[in-house]
């Protein structure tokens, strides 16, 4: 979803991610994707900041702006999305590969927010941590940098987001925790 083929960047791809995650009051996704971003962005990381502040000004491609809008619109009420905004995009340079991707992680995105948050999932409290988890995840990717834990029943994410330090919400979940083992449950009939 992140990283796979396409006519947009990586950073642009994490980009759209922490656009929508603080819309849907993810804190962890928020400063996590864009320190991600930031890391892809590497000496104009300061973009990422710009656009999370004001996509309007912020000094970015008029194609990657008007793929924003339409990611902002998904996020809000999918439903508003209309063919003058995908005609927008296209005509800022955006092809067929690079609206769709954008419609997927922002609707992806909408559910991964609310799936961190519903695990209760511990965010770092300070920025230093973000931006090692964007290193991590920007060097070795998602599948690189989680490893299951059988045991626990749980995935443990290799890098330390947050030790002690960081800010627990809800349920006093295990830090490095992000999610459950991929292995539910099994429900009694």
């Amino acid at each position: 979803l992140l990283r796979g083929p396409s006519s947009l960047s990586r950073a642009e791809h994490e980009l759209i991610a922490a656009f929508v995650s603080p819309r849907n009051e993810c804190v962890f996704c928020s400063n996590s994707h864009a320190a991600v971003s930031r890391f892809h962005y590497g000496a104009d990381s300061i973009l990422v900041d710009q656009v999370l502040d004001d996509v309007e000004s912020a000094p970015v491609s008029a194609k990657l702006r008007a793929l924003l809008r339409i990611a902002a619109k998904v996020r809000g009420d999918a439903r508003q999305v209309q063919a003058s905004d995908v005609e927008a995009a296209r005509n800022e340079g955006a092809d067929d590969k690079a609206i769709h991707d954008t419609v997927l992680i922002a609707a992806a995105f909408c559910m991964f927010n609310r799936y961190v948050d519903g695990l209760a999932t511990v965010a770092p409290a300070d920025q230093e941590s973000y931006a090692r988890i964007g290193e991590q995840l920007g060097t070795s990717g998602y599948v690189d940098s989680v490893r299951p834990d059988p045991a626990r029943n749980r995935q443990t994410v290799l890098f330390a987001a947050g030790g002690r330090s960081a800010a627990r919400r809800r349920l006093p979940l295990p830090s490095p925790v992000l999610a459950p083992s991929h292995h539910p449950p099994r429900l009694r009939p």
